[in-house]
C-alpha cells in the first residue's frame, strides 16, 4: 500500500515560491492499477517522482508498505527504489549500444549475485513481455512497440512490487500502445502496483482508479467504468 500524506512540494523562495504540489492526500492498494489524468503543469509528473523516492517533498509523508521512505537516508533510499520500485518512461532511455538483455540487466547493476543469473532474470523478463529470442538484439534492430516492452521487461526484472510510468505510449502508434496497456493489465493481473501517468483517454481506461491532478491538488477520483465512458 502506498500512503501520500500532505504531500506539498515547493520550488523557490518568497515571492518567487511555485507550488507544485498542494496539500495531496492519497492511497494506492497494493495490487490497483491507479491512473493520474490532469492539464500540462498541472503536477503530475512531480507527484510521480515524489512517488518513486526521487524528489523529497517540502511538507508531508509518502508511506509505502509502513516505510516512511522520506525518513531514510540517500542510501536507505536507494536501496529501496531498487526493491519497491520500476521505472517505465516515454522515452524508453535505452542505451543504444547494449543488447536488450544487458539493458533489462541495468536494475540488478548495484546488486551481489552472480552475472549468469542476472542474464537468466533479464531474459525471464524479456519473455514475459513477450521479447523472447531477442535478447542479443540492438534497440536500433526493434520497433517502438518492442523498445517498450524492453523498458517494460528492465522495470520488472527485479519484481518490484510497484511499477510507475510516465506517459509509456506517448511514442506509440494506437495499436502498439493497446499491446503496452494489456502487458501493463496482465502484470496488475498478477498482483503489481501500476501507477501511470497519462493524457490519454483510452489508456486511461485500462486503469482501475483515476486520479485527477489540477493546480497540484486532488481534485477528483473516478473508475473504470466512468472513464471508459468519457473515452467514448
Amino acid at each position: 500500500m502506498m500512503i501520500g500524506e500532505h504531500l506539498t512540494k515547493q520550488y523557490g523562495r518568497g515571492d518567487a515560491t511555485v507550488t507544485a504540489i498542494d496539500d495531496m492526500n492519497f492511497v494506492i492498494e497494493q495490487g490497483e492499477f491507479v491512473g493520474i489524468m490532469g492539464e500540462s503543469g498541472a503536477g503530475k509528473s512531480t507527484l510521480l517522482s515524489i512517488m518513486g523516492a526521487m524528489n523529497a517533498p517540502s511538507e508531508g509523508a509518502l508511506i509505502v508498505d509502513g516505510i516512511d521512505v522520506y525518513n531514510l537516508g540517500q542510501e536507505q533510499r536507494a536501496d529501496f527504489r531498487r526493491e519497491f520500485l520500476g521505472f517505465v518512461f516515454q522515452s524508453f532511455h535505452l542505451i543504444p549500444y547494449l543488447t536488450l538483455e544487458e539493458n533489462a540487466m541495468l536494475p540488478l547493476a548495484t546488486i551481489r549475485m552472480p552475472q549468469r543469473q542476472k542474464r537468466t532474470m533479464a531474459r525471464e523478463a524479456l519473455a514475459a513481455v513477450g521479447l523472447e529470442g531477442k535478447n542479443k538484439r540492438l534497440p536500433h534492430q526493434i520497433s517502438g512497440g518492442e523498445k517498450e516492452r524492453t523498458a517494460i521487461a528492465r522495470a520488472i526484472v527485479n519484481q518490484p512490487p510497484i511499477i510507475l510510468a510516465d506517459e509509456p505510449t506517448g511514442n506509440l502508434d494506437s495499436r502498439t500502445s493497446g499491446e503496452v496497456m494489456e502487458l501493463l493489465q496482465r502484470l496488475r493481473e498478477d498482483g503489481t502496483t501500476i501507477v501511470m501517468v497519462t493524457h490519454s483517454l483510452e489508456c486511461a481506461g485500462y486503469a482501475d482508479r483515476i486520479m485527477q491532478v489540477a493546480d497540484g491538488r486532488m481534485v477528483e477520483a473516478t473508475g473504470r467504468k466512468e472513464t471508459t465512458a468519457q473515452a467514448a
